[in-house]
């Protein structure tokens, strides 16, 4: 499960990072980012661009955001499937949390890609209703199994796309699900566990 993670960079540094046009003004968000706060992400309409959405989806069945898809199932589960083929996106992340369980305490680890002061974790967007009939859109992260290093701490962790993917990613025309499958698999770079 990925719960919480942080973004400690500036619009123009994403706008740089991801080749983004600039589609938002200035934001501050808070050191830790949580489930329906509203953050910057990449999404590709027409061009790649900045768009600021709400963490969790939010459909009409239920009362807590679903913040994570998991990638075994993302592309056939009716919540997700649509936007598996249509609207995936990319979450700039400078870090992500996990507790770890020592000796029955929990312990909060921040986990970071060593070389990589921003790196894009996989996401699925949508339009959803809220309770007042207005549309919001937000999205969701994508989650598998956890890589060596993190299953110490837990058996889950976010999609972490290497760089030369997050194009195919983001790309909707781009459907090789067996190519689209082998990007959700545990990250195999080098992370940073503190």
């Amino acid at each position: 499960m990925c719960g919480r993670f942080s973004l400690d960079v500036s619009i123009d540094v994403l706008i740089e990072r991801y080749k983004a046009i600039k589609s938002m003004e200035e934001f501050k968000l808070p050191d830790e980012i949580f489930p329906t706060n509203t953050v910057p992400i990449v999404i590709n309409k027409d061009n790649i661009q900045l768009s600021m959405m709400k963490w969790g989806f939010m459909p009409e069945f239920t009362k807590k955001p679903i913040i994570n898809a998991r990638a075994e199932t993302a592309d056939i589960k009716p919540l997700f499937r649509n936007s598996f083929y249509n609207k995936r996106c990319l979450v700039p992340a400078t870090s992500f949390f996990e507790w770890e369980n020592l000796d029955g305490k929990k312990i909060k680890r921040r986990i970071s890609v060593k070389e990589e002061n921003i790196f894009s974790l996989a996401g699925l967007y949508n339009i959803f209703r809220d309770k007042n009939g207005q549309e919001q859109e937000s999205f969701t992260i994508i989650t598998t199994d956890a890589n060596e290093d993190m299953k110490k701490i837990h058996h889950r962790m976010p999609v972490i796309l290497p760089k030369e993917m997050e194009e195919y990613w983001l790309d909707i025309n781009f459907r090789n699900l067996d190519t689209l499958k082998s990007m959700m698999k545990p990250y195999d770079g080098e992370i940073i566990i503190v």
